[in-house]
């Protein structure tokens, strides 16, 4: 090896992430439709792979939620297109249920610049994820999600390994098999969605796997936490005209009001719709109702539910 030349990497060959996959062999033979066709039929893996998968989301949902219940944070450690995934789920939950920017984030090997520009080689350095967990200053009460579609990313593996030092609760995303590479995690997802159509190529059925695993997770947790009422984002950011309609159909959906009733509502709760909810259907003002939530935690069902037996006791003879 001369001084200038690198190490030669391990095989990598044995992954199911990089194996060929037979079905897609004349794949540059194949007319429009015909790609389109086959990619159809090999993205419906994803569905099986999240089925198989159920258990392990389900207690990752539980535990990241009573973590944030804690204090905690969520945290999203990845590196190319999973460190994407990662970033693009924690972006969309301040808007979607309201949450503070720290108690989701994303963290991505080489940076915010990373996420417009390749910068594949930043995943080799195993210290760096462990240095982006200590930037972060991670305790135990938060949660670190590693995600690695070939699970080897050496970013990742040190981030989980440096969160574990530091009694985090982990959580270990990858699509290949346990047995190929094996992590020490408290929560480990393997997303099985076999061989890519384009050989090695993760940003296909594993990214689209890993979309779904993190939108399960992410809005599972926000459902724990009560910011859901119904199958309502009773916690939306009302930040622009889109969101402020959705505000005020939800506010018409769900109580008696006509949309300029809804409109008035909404501006008393300060832009609030759980708050504002709370207002219209326990008979409260705005401060009275923002402390009803306080008192449940944010949960407008248990809130409203208590209400309704305080007033039945004050109604018993």
């Amino acid at each position: 090896m001369t001084a200038h030349s690198a190490p030669e990497p391990h095989d990598r060959g044995h992954l199911l992430t990089e194996q060929a996959n037979p079905r897609s062999a004349d794949l540059d033979q194949l007319t429009a439709l015909e790609l389109v066709d086959l990619f159809n039929q090999e993205d419906q893996r994803t569905l099986a792979a999240i089925a198989a998968a159920r258990a392990p989301l389900a207690r990752a949902i539980e535990a990241t939620a009573q973590a944030l219940r804690q204090g905690g944070r969520l945290l999203y450690v990845g590196a190319g297109t999973s460190g994407r995934l990662g970033v693009l789920d924690a972006a969309e939950c301040p808007p979607t249920f309201c949450t503070p920017p720290d108690l989701v984030q994303g963290i991505i090997a080489g940076g915010a610049k990373a996420l417009v520009k390749s910068s594949e080689g930043l995943e080799d350095v195993a210290a760096d994820g462990a240095a982006a967990i200590a930037q972060r200053a991670v305790q135990p009460q938060d949660v670190v999600v590693g995600i690695t579609a070939g699970g080897t990313t050496p970013y990742v593996q040190g981030a989980i390994a440096a969160a574990r030092d530091r009694s985090a609760t982990t959580v270990f995303i990858a699509c290949v098999p346990a047995d190929q590479v094996p992590i020490e995690a408290d929560i480990d997802i393997r997303l099985l969605v076999g061989p890519e159509l384009l050989a090695g190529s993760t940003r296909l059925k594993a990214g689209t796997v890993t979309k779904m695993a993190l939108n399960i997770l992410s809005t599972g947790v926000m459902v724990r936490l009560g910011k859901v009422y119904g199958n309502r984002m009773v916690d939306v950011a009302v930040t622009n005209t889109k969101l402020r309609d959705r505000a005020l159909r939800m506010l018409c959906d769900l109580t008696d009001l006509d949309r300029a009733a809804a409109a008035d509502l909404l501006d008393r709760s300060q832009q609030q719709v759980k708050v504002a909810l709370m207002m219209h259907l326990g008979q409260l003002d705005a401060a009275a109702a923002a402390q009803r939530l306080d008192q449940h935690q944010g949960h407008l069902r248990t809130a409203l539910a208590t209400l309704a037996r305080s007033a039945d006791e004050r109604g018993k003879p």
